[in-house]
């Protein structure tokens, strides 16, 4: 099932890369006589008046030859970019802020396509070190968690009423209760949490009979049942949040694995402010906008997906850990090296020294998109 979403996946990104990629530059043959949309003669391979292609296929094989042509095809200009893109990223860069659109696949066009096509790679095959999938938990796994709970919410309910009755005691003696109360108010909560936790766990991980039997958040904890929005000076969604998480620890990677290329477009935002400020500090290079900062930052991000999709391809042909560890170490900053000489004309020190910091700042980046996506994570 995941390999077949994942090949869903890839299609997808690649009709949406082609719904933004433009048709300039495209061969078609000329088809004599009228347009078959609006009837204007026509004097080319497209119709100048709606914009039709003059020759329209009308078999089987024509529909899935239009599906294969504009998810991997992109009319050829894929060729020309895949190529530029590996080893010479910065005249790519350049050439396109400069205006040949015709001839290269756009940054975002490029973008999506390869997001899509590392996820579809990472859902049918894995990752470059074979990453998690989603998780699943025997029968037996569940009933051992489910026993584990019993056990330790048996144990919170005694310490419960063992505060409840040093709260009697000292009520009857004429004794300060306040501090006790709140001990009492803070186990009753705490076991709240816990079982509306292991409550959604069972009905995110294996849902049916093992979900229904799961202890509902209103089950009475020691006759102190707790609101969660009433609780002056918590949060009670990031409790809530944390402890599910804790509860269900593979649950939180395998959304932080979804959300990644859901919301992987956030990296472009993200990293833009930090390749501006590397040419702040110079009048000369006040001329490079947040356009070409833009285009540079997609197109790395989609150079990196690719290199990701291609180290997965590898892995299971036999290439071991430490090749890809040392691909995945020493390529990117080459690439971003050579990118940044070509897309901004610089020296070899002035592209040395913004490729550390560039670097630097990617770390920065990804660790900005993980809060993000642990957040995403927590509160999904």
């Amino acid at each position: 099932m995941n390999e077949i979403e994942g090949i869903g996946e890839a299609v997808t990104g690649g009709m949406l890369a082609r719904a933004v990629e433009p048709a300039a530059g495209e061969q078609v043959a000329h088809e004599p006589g009228n347009c078959l949309n609006c009837g204007a003669a026509l004097q080319g391979p497209y119709c100048h008046q709606c914009g039709q292609q003059g020759h329209v296929h009308r078999t089987l094989m024509s529909f899935w030859h239009d599906l294969a042509h504009g998810v991997l095809h992109f009319e050829g200009k894929i060729w020309r970019t895949l190529p530029m893109l590996a080893w010479r990223p910065g005249a790519l860069t350049r050439r396109y802020i400069e205006g040949e659109r015709a001839r290269f696949v756009s940054p975002m066009a490029l973008f999506l396509f390869s997001v899509f096509l590392m996820f579809a790679i990472f859902s049918a095959i894995g990752g470059p070190f074979a990453l998690h999938g989603p998780p699943q938990a025997s029968a037996q796994a569940q009933a051992e968690a489910r026993r584990d709970f019993d056990a330790e919410r048996a144990a919170a309910l005694q310490a419960l009423d063992g505060l409840r009755a040093e709260r009697a005691r000292r009520a009857a003696q004429g004794q300060a209760t306040a501090e006790i109360d709140r001990r009492i108010q803070s186990a009753a909560l705490h076991l709240q949490l816990r079982d509306e936790a292991f409550r959604q766990a069972m009905n995110l991980v294996a849902p049916g009979p093992q979900a229904a039997a799961a202890p509902p958040a209103a089950q009475d904890n020691g006759g102190l049942n707790v609101r969660l929005s009433e609780q002056p000076g918590s949060i009670a969604w990031l409790n809530q949040a944390w402890l599910r998480a804790k509860q269900n620890p593979s649950l939180l990677i395998y959304k932080l694995e979804t959300n990644a290329y859901k919301f992987s477009w956030a990296l472009i935002p993200i990293s833009v402010p930090f390749l501006w400020l590397l040419f702040l500090h110079r009048r000369r290079y006040r001329r490079f906008k947040a356009y070409d900062h833009v285009v540079f930052v997609t197109y790395s991000i989609a150079a990196m997906s690719l290199g990701l999709v291609v180290l997965s391809l590898l892995r299971p042909l036999g290439i071991g850990p430490t090749f890809i560890g040392l691909a995945i170490v020493l390529v990117p900053p080459i690439h971003i090296y050579r990118q940044l000489r070509g897309a901004y004309s610089l020296s070899r020190f002035s592209a040395l020294w913004r490729t550390a910091a560039l670097l630097v700042f990617a770390c920065v980046a990804a660790m900005i998109f993980f809060l993000l996506l642990l957040t995403l994570g927590l509160l999904g």
